[in-house]
């Protein structure tokens, strides 16, 4: 399996530690957005549950959940649902919409508070009675969705309202819906910055991976600029530019001694040459003097070709040859080797076939 690139494991990288810090960000946010909502509820209900109590001569309430509805902000009447009970326990009033699941009885179970003695109750023309204590808030799941449950004991009976929390776990809903679609926007924001960061930041590495590439022997004069590098790439180039020099110096050190040393050979090599040429002419002929001074000096002449060839080589290295390109007649040169061919070799028969392309 390929490894992906430093580049792509930065942008990954980035885009990992960014995505768990926004989605963590999220589910904090989320909850403390749903947790402040709860509690500006809550504190909305304590503030409307009054006794709502009535003289004894009145009709029963109608229809109070629409101006509590509307001044706890909420989109009907039906999220509200109000319980009123006199002392003796027996229900005097309950909205229509009232959930099943919530029944008279069981939320008073869950407060202890509800268990006290009823206050001295006032006079019955007393609209407003005894303000007692807020028992609650709950939360109470019904199939209908979940209530936020709070109630009052007061001289005149018991009052429960319940709150449908359908409205906020909407909203709670379009937060985590605008959520969903900015965070991966966010993600691909940051991946795509990191990449790009990342790519100037890595261009030192590209530039030196160019230089290495280019290093020849006639290209090892070459060098980096530091000037404009990040500190933390400064020592890399550094090292890399003084191992060039290091380079350069040994090989212009070691052309030099290669072609020091076939420019000394060449010209004992040329005297040894002469003197052996001369020895085989005064020597007798077919004589085995002759024949060994024939060996030799075909020693010699092989030799004198590799200090040639040497010489050649570390001129090459050093640029001290250029090189002119001609063009070359192929033809020429073929029929040059075939004259030579039936010149040495007569008996053979040469057989030359021209192919185009």
């Amino acid at each position: 399996m390929k490894q992906p690139s430093l580049r792509g494991r930065l942008a990954l990288l980035s885009a990992a530690l960014a995505g768990s810090a926004l989605v963590g960000f999220a589910l904090l946010s989320a909850g403390l957005t749903y947790q402040a909502k709860l509690e500006r509820l809550d504190a909305q209900l304590s503030s409307r549950l009054l006794p709502l109590g009535r003289p004894a001569d009145e009709e029963e309430p109608t229809n109070p959940e629409t101006g509590l509805a509307q001044a706890l902000g909420l989109p009907s009447q039906t999220a509200v649902a109000i319980t009123l009970m006199d002392r003796e326990g027996q229900v005097r009033y309950r909205s229509p919409w009232w959930p099943n699941a919530i029944s008279g009885q069981e939320p008073w179970s869950a407060w202890p508070e509800a268990a006290k003695p009823f206050p001295p109750e006032r006079d019955s023309r007393w609209r407003r009675s005894f303000n007692g204590p807020t028992l609650g808030p709950v939360t109470w799941p019904t199939r209908e969705g979940r209530w936020r449950v709070v109630g009052r004991v007061t001289p005149l009976g018991r009052i429960m309202i319940a709150v449908s929390l359908q409205s906020l776990h909407q909203e709670m809903a379009t937060l985590w819906r605008i959520y969903g679609l900015t965070i991966p926007g966010a993600l691909a924001l940051i991946a795509g910055g990191a990449w790009w960061f990342s790519g100037r930041a890595l261009r030192p590495v590209d530039a030196l991976s160019q230089t290495i590439a280019q290093v020849t022997a006639q290209g090892l004069h070459q060098r980096l600029p530091t000037a404009a590098i990040d500190q933390e790439f400064k020592t890399l180039i550094t090292v890399f530019n003084a191992m060039l020099e290091r380079l350069e110096r040994s090989f212009h050190q070691a052309s030099r001694f290669s072609g020091d040393a076939a420019h000394e050979l060449k010209t004992p090599l040329a005297i040894l040459r002469g003197e052996l040429e001369q020895a085989v002419q005064q020597a007798e002929a077919g004589s085995p003097m002759q024949q060994t001074l024939s060996h030799l000096l075909e020693e010699v002449s092989r030799l004198s070709s590799i200090v040639r060839k040497l010489l050649l080589l570390s001129l090459a290295d050093a640029g001290q040859i250029s090189l002119r390109s001609e063009p070359v007649d192929i033809n020429t040169l073929v029929q040059e080797q075939l004259e030579d061919v039936s010149l040495l070799t007569p008996e053979l028969t040469v057989t030359v076939a021209w192919r185009k392309g």
